[in-house]
């Protein structure tokens, strides 16, 4: 039954969002020269909670979109391994343990929590009606720096709002990609994305300006981490490179006619971008 649950929330993909999480923590624990241990893990548990909540209810209520998908149908809801009702229990659980968690960090996590909530959830009904479906789910994932940053210091900062743009921008231009593996299915189901909108060129045309802002953007937030603390981190530097060069590459396998390689590119080379960057930052400014 765990297993079931692992694979509906696909707790694997956490590591999209979660170095994020990491580096915004690390910038507020930096800043006030103070670590908690106790605090780092409600991070951890808040940041648990609020990806299972989105997830199991993008599962639940897509429950019957996934039956008619060829690609879907296999998933938890459709193949019966799971009840809906069993998700939508579990999403409304770790929505509650998600604001209970907030409140036991500070009264700014906790009055925010239902709006963080709102736009992580909400995100599901928008393939429903709009094209920007990608940028919402961008900005549910984004909320990961600034929260973290938030549970440090009480207080926001326009450091950690970079990375948070660094992420919304890095999020929307690969789930473009990802999604145009149902390209077809979406347009006969009148369902809005990006691929359906502007064809597979267009989608990956608008997919490399996304990333190409968000090259722009981690450099511009790095530099800016450099400034105020007036030193430079070098595996930082490194960890850019890297992060620069998996953005690059996840485009150069991939075209209109050829893809096979969407997955590599989505979970793979985003997945390494992403705790490696992650890992270098987080080194630099606690070690």
């Amino acid at each position: 039954m765990v297993k079931n649950y692992l694979s509906l929330v696909k707790f694997s993909h956490t590591i999209f969002a979660l170095p994020f999480a990491l580096i915004g923590f690390a910038l507020g624990v930096y800043s006030i020269n103070s670590f908690e241990y106790l605090l780092f893990l409600k991070v951890l548990l808040c940041m648990v909670f609020a990806r299972n909540a989105a997830m199991a209810y993008n599962r639940y209520l897509d429950r019957d979109i996934d039956a008619l998908n060829p690609r879907t149908l296999n998933r938890e809801i459709p193949a019966g391994t799971l009840s809906a009702r069993r998700v939508l229990f579990f999403v409304f659980l770790n929505c509650l343990l998600f604001i209970a968690t907030c409140y036991f960090i500070n009264w700014l996590c906790f009055v925010l929590s239902p709006v963080a909530l709102l736009i992580i959830l909400g995100y599901s009904y928008t393939k429903r009606f709009t094209v920007l479906c990608h940028l919402v789910l961008g900005l549910g994932l984004s909320l990961a720096p600034i929260g973290a940053y938030l549970a440090v210091t009480s207080h926001f900062d326009y450091l950690p709002l970079l990375y948070s743009a660094v992420v919304l921008t890095w999020v929307a231009g690969f789930d473009i990609i990802y999604s145009l593996q149902d390209d077809d299915f979406d347009r006969s189901q009148d369902l809005y994305s990006i691929p359906v909108a502007l064809g597979r060129k267009g989608a990956l045309r608008l997919s490399s300006i996304l990333h190409l802002l968000t090259a722009i953007l981690i450099c511009v937030a790095i530099y800016f981490t450099f400034l105020r603390y007036e030193q430079i981190y070098w595996i930082t530097l490194v960890g850019l490179i890297v992060f620069l060069a998996m953005l690059l590459y996840q485009h150069l396998i991939i075209s209109s006619a050829n893809l096979s390689r969407v997955n590599v590119a989505f979970m793979t080379t985003n997945g390494i971008a992403s705790v490696i960057l992650g890992a270098s930052v987080i080194f630099d400014f606690l070690v």
